[in-house]
């Protein structure tokens, strides 16, 4: 069951309606104002994680700067969809603090309540994760995890991890497909990282592929003789990043039908 978690300021006809509507859809929905606490506390008792965060925003929204910060950092990270309901005004507020790649979709008050859940279904069922194969990039570059994620959220569900530790958090209770992981990080660097996940029975199974800033011969090697699945080199054009992971997913399926 998707779980969906409205942030608003108010408590009205309208949110309760639209909870209603979606757990008639069949979603779990949870009402939550945008404060960070509530939000990390709620986090804290679900079994499943966030699915879908649809913002109820108005003039009280305002001043939850900071909420709606942590509601950003944690739909980049996460690779949760974000929508929103508001006037013109009050969604371009929204939309100076939550990218607007992050909200996928706006609808302008007064809202057709059955239209936007209707909307937001025909949106997870077209764009759902659970087919798409999930990559975790790892980088202390805030620009590159932007961009990595922007290349390959198309094709992949993509999480996002700016440090090694924060990395080792998530694959804790995590298993990704694939991890993108930067070779040159402060503090928990990429070898610490590799070695961390090859230290453990659960995941030392799991597929690594170093991104580097450098491609002489000396660093290469170094990278390789940790024996990852393979090497990125950042300055790549883009479209060859892609299709080297398109590429790398394609070997791992044809490797398991010849299992078959």
């Amino acid at each position: 069951m998707q779980n969906v978690l409205i942030i608003t300021q108010v408590q009205s006809y309208l949110i309760l309606s639209l909870k209603e509507w979606f757990e008639e859809a069949e979603y779990e929905v949870n009402v939550l104002k945008a404060d960070v606490d509530a939000i990390c506390q709620f986090e804290a008792q679900l079994e499943e994680p966030i699915g879908i965060i649809l913002l109820y925003v108005d003039e009280k929204m305002r001043d939850q700067q900071q909420a709606l910060n942590y509601i950003s950092d944690k739909a980049v990270e996460e690779d949760i969809p974000v929508f929103a309901v508001g006037d013109p005004t009050e969604l371009e507020l929204a939309e100076k603090i939550i990218s607007k790649n992050l909200i996928r979709r706006k609808f302008q008050r007064p809202i057709n309540v059955s239209e936007v859940v209707n909307a937001i279904t025909a949106y997870v069922k077209e764009n759902g994760k659970h087919n798409k194969k999930k990559i975790l990039v790892v980088d202390d570059s805030g620009t590159m995890l932007r961009n990595v994620k922007g290349w390959l959220e198309q094709n992949y569900q993509v999480i996002l991890a700016n440090s090694g530790a924060m990395a080792i958090k998530y694959l804790a209770t995590n298993r990704p497909d694939l991890v993108l992981l930067d070779y040159e990080m402060p503090i928990v660097d990429g070898k610490q990282v590799l070695e961390m996940i090859r230290s453990e029975t659960e995941f030392s199974d799991i597929p690594v592929i170093f991104l580097t800033n450098k491609g002489d011969r000396e660093t290469i090697l170094n990278v390789m003789a940790l024996k990852p699945q393979g090497y990125l080199l950042k300055s790549m054009e883009p479209e060859k990043i892609v299709e080297s992971v398109d590429n790398f997913f394609e070997e791992m399926r044809r490797k398991e039908l010849m299992r078959m």
